[in-house]
């Protein structure tokens, strides 16, 4: 029996994949969940097999980063990334981190069921709409810092309000964007954020 917990967000398609891998003779959900958080606590709970995670939820971590937290503290659990979108960048941190497993949410139920059981003998399982895409990554050409403050920008944060939560100084944050609208060779700080959200640099 695979023992696996699932953090997705949306209440409807966190139900209905309940629903779906309980119909699986040798799949058993300990658990749901609605954010990275939540995943962490469960998992330590429960000592899953398998997580799968949705990537953008709500909270402090979202899944690829509660991924890494799971590979830290719970090492036997395997991580399968599960998205709505196969954004570069999230591929990129995806990889990076080592997950184990990354699958789009188009997948079919029996595409979906498969991953799980093949991440849960150890095998890596990449979404095969995502093939190319992985071939062909862009790597992220902000730093992490200036990843930090694009993503404050995004929130509709100003120079002064980013410089007091990251302890910088006013300028140094224009000098940021500065250099991130340089990097990502945008029109202004808008089109930067586009940009690196479209690619799932933020």
């Amino acid at each position: 029996m695979i023992r696996m917990i699932l953090a997705e967000d949306q209440h409807v398609i966190r139900e209905a994949l309940v629903t779906l891998l309980t119909l699986e003779p040798d799949i058993e959900v300990v658990e749901a969940v609605e954010s990275g958080d939540a995943a962490v606590s469960a998992a330590l709970v429960h000592r899953p097999d398998v997580a799968v995670l949705d990537i953008d939820m709500p909270g402090t971590i979202d899944g690829l980063a509660a991924a890494g937290e799971l590979r830290s503290r719970l090492p036997g659990c395997r991580t399968l990334m599960l998205t709505g979108h196969g954004k570069p960048g999230h591929l990129r941190r995806a990889l990076d981190s080592q997950v184990d497993g990354f699958m789009l949410k188009t997948a079919s139920p029996d595409e979906l069921t498969a991953a799980i059981r093949k991440v849960a003998r150890g095998e890596r399982v990449l979404d095969p709409s995502l093939a190319i895409t992985a071939w062909n990554l862009a790597d992220n050409p902000l730093t992490p810092r200036e990843a930090d403050v694009l993503r404050l920008v995004a929130a509709g944060a100003e120079a002064t309000e980013i410089a007091d939560r990251l302890f910088l100084s006013a300028g140094t944050v224009r000098n940021y964007i500065t250099a991130i609208v340089t990097k990502l060779n945008a029109r202004n700080r808008t089109d930067a954020v586009r940009i690196a959200a479209e690619a799932g640099w933020i």
